[in-house]
Parts: C-alpha cells; structure tokens; sequence
C-alpha cells in the first residue's frame, strides 16, 4: 500500500506540470470545495499542500468529526440535516446508538471536566462506519476514517481530471504533462547533438510549411 503523503506529493506534482504559464495552485484550487469534498479541515489542507504532516488525530474523534460534517454539508432536499434516526434506520441501527457515539466524544481535551485521551488506531464498529458511508455516498468508501493526505487526494482527483483534459486542446501542455516540462527551450541543453539536429528539422519543417500556406519567402522568426 502506498505512503498517502506520497501519493498526495505525487498527485501535487502532476497538478503543477499541468498548470499554465503564470498559474498557480491557488488559481484552480478552492480550498472551501476541498474540504467539503474531503472532509478535511482547511487549516490541515493548507499544510499539506505545504508538503507538511498535520498532527495526529484519534481514529475516533475523526470518524465522528466527518460524520458531522457530512450531516451539515450533505442535507435533505428539504434544507434540513438527516436525523440520526434516519440514518441509524437504513443500516438496521438505533437512533440512540448514533447519538451515543457522537456525545460521547463531546468533550475534548483542553474543555473542563474532560480527560486527556492518547491518539488511538481503533473507531467504531466497521458496520456503523460502513452503514453511514452507504447512506451518504451509495457504498460504503472508506470516506470517514481515510488519513488526511488520502482524502485531499481523492478529492484533487476532479481538479487533476479537468487540467488534464484542458490540455488534451494544447498539444504543449500535453508536453509539459507528458515530460514534466514547464518551459520546453530550457531542456534544450539536455538534448544530445543528434537530438537537437532532429528538433531543429522539425521546427524548420513546421516554418516552411507556415510561409508556403501563407505564401511567404524566406526566413521567419518564431
């Protein structure tokens, strides 16, 4: 299984070589989006987009966290937030089992009366979990305890798409993706003698072609 800051650097990486000249990442990434999408808090998406680790967080804490979030990001048609009965129904669970787990994890460390927790890897049961993701998304997707890194990524993946195909219309941004190109004439000098003689025949192809459409003599400066 691959490292998620990895896969995450990876993805970031590709992001970059895709974006045009004088973008940036704040051009085509809209943090709020992201952590809707993800789940994610926006002060731990800017550290990662920094290439940082964000602090540890208890399995649990973060299972419950998201599970909020999607009641308060993904709501009935009506405006209203899904009750926990109704949430609680479609997996066969009872409401108060939701409500339980959810208050039970109320108090944080730092607020009067709580007791400091270490960082645990265990959550609520696999069902529970499997239960709530299926009733929000269709299946169960791993969405409410995924690391940080994994569910940026998995929400970058539609961004990294529509760069993608905006440069299937520019045969140079094709390049920049496909060689990780930003600025083609600066690899020039990594090109052997018979390399650059081949681009060269190809530039002056590409020129001679342009003067005879337009028919125009001689040199042309590109």
């Amino acid at each position: 299984m691959r490292d998620p800051l990895s896969a995450l650097a990876e993805t970031l990486s590709q992001l970059d070589a895709l974006l045009k000249e004088g973008q940036s990442r704040d051009d085509v990434l809209d943090v709020e989006r992201l952590s809707v999408d993800s789940g994610v808090p926006r002060d731990v998406i800017a550290t990662l987009l920094d290439g940082k680790e964000p602090p540890a967080e208890d399995i649990t804490d973060r299972i419950i966290r998201r599970f909020e979030h999607l009641r308060e990001t993904r709501r009935r048609d009506d405006g209203h937030r899904h009750s926990y009965g109704e949430i609680a129904a479609s997996f066969g669970a009872s409401r108060a089992s939701l409500s339980n787990l959810v208050n039970s994890r109320k108090k944080t460390q730092g607020e009067e009366g709580a007791e400091p927790r270490a960082v645990r890897s265990g959550g609520p049961l696999a069902a529970t979990q499997a239960g709530i993701e299926e009733f929000f998304f269709g299946a169960p997707n791993g969405w409410l305890s995924a690391e940080p890194a994994s569910a940026l990524d998995d929400a970058l993946q539609p961004v990294l798409a529509e760069l993608r195909e905006a440069a299937g219309e520019d045969p140079l941004a094709r390049l920049r993706h496909a060689h990780g190109l930003r600025r083609i004439a600066h690899r020039a000098a990594e090109l052997s003698d018979a390399e650059q003689e081949l681009v060269a025949d190809w530039i002056d192809t590409i020129l001679r072609r342009r003067e005879r459409d337009k028919g125009v003599e001689g040199p042309e400066t590109w």
